[in-house]
């Protein structure tokens, strides 16, 4: 790694664009204990299978932890100086709270304004969901209006943001020497 990571950090990007793969990469890189807050839902079979999938993909020394609402909670719980947390990721966990009903603005604000108290450093991955076409339905328009504005928060809160386009980092904040996985 080129510079020290930063105390928070979101990492954005498409599908596929390789947010993931760095989050974890820079985490493994990191000397901490890694941790992960896994916040997919198994909704479906093809989720299922690709939890599934990615827990096994895990390298042993992970601690999983499986949180689809109170990430607040589980944030408070395992960030330590000794670890390093990654989030992966903000849009299932947006999504679960839509669909649960939730106060989706309140959400965002509660988790940006407890970045600052969190105990470690933590690695946050975000879909970046406003490039594309205005979606044709309702709830797809306040899902992508919900996501940019939680991006937003959560950009303005952390010490660095990272954008992935095919698989390539591009440091948005705090310019200069970019962050290595």
């Amino acid at each position: 790694m080129s510079s020290a990571l930063p105390r928070s950090l979101l990492v954005l990007g498409g599908a596929r664009s390789g947010k993931s793969r760095y989050a974890l990469e820079l985490a493994e890189n990191s000397g901490k204990a890694p941790v992960l807050i896994a916040t997919a839902a198994a909704g479906d079979h093809e989720m299922a299978e690709r939890i599934a999938r990615h827990r096994a993909e895990r390298k042993p020394d992970w601690r999983i932890i499986e949180e689809e609402i109170d990430l607040k909670g589980a944030l408070a719980r395992e960030a330590r100086d000794e670890r390093i947390v990654v989030v992966d990721c903000l849009t299932l966990w947006l999504s679960n709270l839509m669909m649960s009903g939730k106060d989706l603005n309140s959400a965002g604000e509660v988790l940006a304004r407890a970045l600052p108290a969190l105990a470690g450093p933590v690695i946050f991955v975000s879909n970046e969901v406003g490039l594309g076409i205005v979606p044709e339905n309702d709830l797809a328009r306040r899902f992508r209006d919900a996501q940019g504005r939680l991006n937003q928060r959560l950009a303005s809160g952390c010490e660095a943001v990272v954008f992935m386009a095919a698989g390539l980092p591009m440091q948005l904040k705090p310019s200069g020497a970019g962050l290595r996985s």
